[in-house]
């Protein structure tokens, strides 16, 4: 607001002091009004740049003001009024760039459902969102904006998840499928069983990550004011000097009014909210430019095994009950007792066996990394590793081990698929960022071993607790920073808190994992690592350049001002010539180097 009234105070004034000066023939008063609006101009970005140095950071307007203040000065009335109109006028622009940049983003607020039709005894009701709860039935009417989470009962429709996950072609649902909140029905109506309430849905999820991704500053943009330090001291060199050899005071006003500080105000911030709505339209929230700026370097990529390069959808393949018990009441009994665990393996086990056929499970806690205790149907039950169940007779498979009363039980063992897109993933990692890649897995060594060597990482730490996770990450040497960590479960959060980068495969929705993680992956393909990759080094790129070539050509129109070949005022308009440049470059980070669309460049490529 402050902005654009400063905008608006310098255009109505710059009117009135043209009027006066050419109309009415009353050029005192004209170059009066300009003094006092300059001399107010200058006082607020006085005022905003001690603020900026109070905490911490180099005032990059300082050269904007001296700008103002020379001008005015040495009677340059007309060319101080260009440069308060351009430097007003560029704070307008970076707003319009920054919203334009960051529209994708602001789509998914704008977008939020905000009513659902609850079905009750077989009428439908139109409540809050927020009234909706886990369990009950909606109706989903064609082209409505899905409420919350929940799993189809009736109805064939084709959805658009485009603004999740990036996916431009519309997805099938009918009964039995998962349908998110934020997607967009098809032309037929959906009964809707709820899975999540609004608040705990993927949508507003999402929303809280994109608020997050705009209250968080790049670390970047700060790099500025490392850039505004020697430039700031060149422009007053260039400048004194000109005004020293040639005696002319004017000489030192001229150099000045081209010395413009935009390039290091606008350049990287355009760039980085570019770069970050960039990797929005391809499924991929990026919560800060850090982010960015660290994902671009990034020297180890570290991956989780399960649920992360595999699938992480296990089957149940084999049953071993011990003496004593079936296959069924081991089944049974296990799944019963996971029913309420996140884990991917509890998944398994669940979907093994339906919801009305499981004993009720009372007194559930889980130890992370090992397992779950319960009370089934009166039975201590423990489901986890080896030794939780109490055994040492292992399986040299993914598999889980059952103890009942004290006494074990038998294991089920699953079979999971590697992702397919894995080992181009992997290829294209090594590719951009000739990167180290290690693979921090809980299981067991010669199962990561195998999974490790099909898609190509190369160093596996198998049979790690979360609290070893962090030890590996910690212990990796500088030459392996920044490490970025991608994970998908509860367990993973740690580790993608305490990495340089964390990225979470926010597919099922795994809270902890997504809030813990620095960007989420909105679809469960790991392409999009290799994506966001590729995208933070082009926005880096980008963001470098258009700095660097703002001061360049600053540089040079100081060094052709200080021979005095550039009247103040024409100086004052090559300096917005500079600001648009900048500008224009930095928000070529929306589509990349190559200005073209990037959905997926593994899948784009392995196409080709």
């Amino acid at each position: 607001m402050k902005k654009n009234w400063q905008l608006m105070m310098v255009l109505v004034v710059s009117a009135v002091a043209l009027v006066f000066a050419f109309v009415l023939k009353q050029p005192l008063i004209a170059q009066g009004l300009i003094t006092v609006m300059g001399s107010i101009i200058a006082l607020i970005m006085f005022a905003g740049m001690v603020k900026t140095i109070r905490s911490g950071n180099f005032g990059v307007d300082l050269l904007a003001i001296t700008a103002v203040v020379a001008t005015l000065a040495v009677g340059q009335y007309w060319a101080s009024m260009i440069v308060l109109l351009m430097l007003t006028g560029g704070d307008a622009l970076e707003d319009f760039a920054a919203t334009k940049a960051s529209s994708e983003l602001k789509q998914l607020l704008e977008n939020a459902p905000t009513t659902a039709h609850r079905m009750v005894d077989g009428h439908v009701e139109d409540v809050d969102v927020d009234a909706v709860q886990v369990g009950e039935t909606i109706l989903v009417k064609p082209r409505e904006v899905v409420p919350v989470d929940g799993t189809v009962l009736a109805g064939e429709s084709l959805v658009d998840e485009a603004s999740l996950t990036g996916e431009s072609k519309p997805v099938a649902k009918n009964a039995g499928t998962d349908i998110m909140s934020g997607t967009i029905n098809g032309d037929a109506a959906l009964t809707v069983k709820v899975t999540q309430r609004a608040e705990d849905s993927q949508y507003q999820g999402i929303i809280k990550l994109v608020k997050e991704s705009e209250a968080r500053p790049a670390h970047f943009v700060r790099m500025a004011d490392r850039y505004a330090v020697p430039f700031t001291l060149i422009a007053y060199i260039i400048a004194g000097l000109g005004w020293y050899l040639s005696g002319d005071p004017v000489r030192f006003a001229q150099v000045l009014v081209v010395a413009s500080p935009c390039p290091l105000i606008l350049a990287a911030p355009i760039a980085m909210v570019s770069g970050m709505s960039r990797n929005s339209r391809n499924g991929i929230i990026v919560k800060s430019g850090t982010t960015l700026e660290k994902l671009s370097d990034a020297r180890t990529f570290a991956f989780d095994k399960t649920g992360t390069v595999t699938r992480g959808i296990l089957k149940v393949a084999a049953i071993l009950p011990q003496p004593g018990f079936t296959q069924d009441e081991l089944l049974n009994l296990a799944a019963s007792a996971e029913g309420q665990s996140t884990h991917i393996l509890a998944r398994s086990l669940t979907d093994a066996v339906p919801v009305a056929d499981r004993l009720p499970a009372t007194e559930v806690s889980e130890a992370t990394s090992f397992g779950v205790n319960a009370t089934v149907d009166g039975h201590k039950v423990k489901v986890g590793k080896a030794e939780f169940a109490g055994t040492t007779d292992t399986i040299n498979t993914t598999a889980v081990y059952v103890n009942v009363d004290g006494k074990y039980a038998g294991a089920i063992t699953f079979s999971d698929q590697i992702r397919p897109e894995a080992k181009e993933t992997m290829a294209k990692l090594h590719e951009l960022n000739d990167a180290n890649l290690i693979m921090i897995s809980g299981d067991q060594q010669s199962i990561a071993d195998k999974v490790a060597e099909e898609v190509g990482i190369d160093q596996v730490y198998a049979e790690q607790l979360p609290q070893q996770k962090i030890e590996v990450l910690d212990n990796l040497p500088k030459n392996g920073r920044p490490v970025v960590m991608v994970g998908d479960g509860v367990n993973d959060a740690p580790s993608l808190a305490i990495a340089d980068v964390g990225i979470a495969m926010g597919a099922h929705g795994a809270t902890a994992a997504s809030e813990s993680a620095d960007a989420v992956v909105l679809r469960d393909d790991l392409a999009k690592v290799a994506a966001a990759t590729l995208i933070a080094k082009e926005t880096m790129v980008i963001a470098k350049q258009s700095v660097l070539i703002g001061i360049a050509i600053c540089t040079g129109l100081m060094l052709i001002a200080s021979f005095g070949v550039i009247p103040t005022i024409i100086g004052a308009m090559l300096q917005e010539v500079v600001d648009t440049v900048t500008i224009l470059y930095a928000l070529r980070a929306r589509n990349g180097l190559h200005r073209q669309a990037l959905v997926d460049p593994v899948r784009a490529e392995a196409r080709a």
